[in-house]
């Protein structure tokens, strides 16, 4: 069987048990019960699992379900496509429902009146900062951009590499370069998927709460960001001009500076740009965990309930943010 029939029957048996969960923990438990639900057990994971084989059989000998059509790309027909339709807005719909119940929406707290009168003292304090911190302020905001700047500069060398090594049609020609191209891929997915407030708290135990703390998660999400992007370009380049080049006997090295390398300078340069201006932005909400910069003040005077001085400070990043934005992307037309 293939690996894309197999990859349906997995999204099929996902499928099948997130349905199962949802059923009878949202529409059971909550609704039908009223209760809240309890720890889950080893028994109820097994009833999911049946859930979702079922599914998965179903997929298997009718091809009717969601795998089959993400995955297998056949148009359906007839009470197929009847039962794909019905059970995806079904699955649909108790997801809306479920994320509603789970982050427990409350427009009646919302609009209460004293909602209403928390927010019009916050906002009214918000819109009028205490300019006497302002030196304190730009000094914490310069440190946010240089922690910015750093985290790109020390990113930037370590990516160029990982983002040749992880490109496929650079390193399938051989089984050790494509077993290296997919063990790199899978750290660099991880570093990815790892949000930059989780590698500052590793690293503000790891070293110290600070901006170096900072400025080490910055570089680690930079790295495995913009390896995938530089990846995904490298992957897309003309097929044609690398053999071209590959006719002529280069070795690959050469292969990948004459025939890759033309093709993504300017893509690349882009990419590194935009970045700069994410880490800029990024670096304001990683001061919130110790990561230092204008975040760690934002921090201190939200935990003291100073919303003057925490009005400043907002207006001082919306600025900042709001230049270099414009700034990159000034930058990012005249390169394109």
């Amino acid at each position: 069987m293939s690996l894309q029939r197999w990859q349906a029957v997995l999204v099929d048996v996902l499928a099948g048990a997130y349905a199962a969960a949802l059923l009878y923990r949202v529409v059971w438990l909550r609704l039908l019960q009223n209760a809240d639900a309890p720890p889950v057990s080893g028994t109820e994971v097994a009833v999911y699992a049946v859930a979702g084989l079922l599914m998965a059989a179903v997929g298997w000998r009718y091809r009717c379900t969601l795998g089959a059509w993400a995955l297998e790309r056949r148009p359906l027909q007839g009470w197929r496509r009847a039962f794909l339709l019905h059970s995806g807005l079904s699955l649909f719909v108790l997801t809306l429902w479920a994320g509603w119940i789970v982050t427990r929406i409350s427009p009646v707290e919302l609009l209460s009146a004293r909602g209403l009168e928390s927010a019009a003292r916050l906002f009214g304090a918000l819109l009028r900062p205490e300019f006497a911190i302002l030196d304190q302020a730009l000094l914490a905001m310069v440190q946010t951009v240089y922690i910015a700047l750093m985290a790109t500069l020390l990113g930037l060398p370590p990516a160029l590499v990982l983002g040749f090594l992880a490109a496929r049609n650079i390193m399938r020609h051989h089984p050790l370069t494509f077993a290296l191209y997919a063990l790199l891929r899978v750290l660099i997915n991880f570093a990815r998927s790892v949000e930059p407030l989780i590698w500052a708290v590793i690293f503000s135990v790891w070293v110290g709460i600070g901006p170096f703390a900072g400025m080490l998660a910055m570089t680690v999400h930079t790295i495995a960001a913009l390896a995938k992007l530089y990846s995904e370009q490298v992957e897309s380049v003309d097929p044609g001009l690398i053999e071209a080049v590959e006719s002529t006997g280069a070795h690959p090295v050469q292969v990948v500076w004459f025939a890759v390398v033309p093709q993504v300078v300017l893509p690349f340069l882009a990419f590194t740009i935009y970045r700069w201006d994410s880490n800029v932005r990024m670096a304001t909400v990683i001061g919130l965990v110790g990561g230092g910069g204008i975040g760690t003040l934002l921090m201190q005077y939200q935990g003291l309930a100073r919303w003057h001085e925490v009005g400043l400070i907002v207006l001082i990043i919306a600025a900042v943010v709001w230049v270099m934005d414009y700034i990159s992307a000034r930058v990012r037309e005249t390169l394109a």
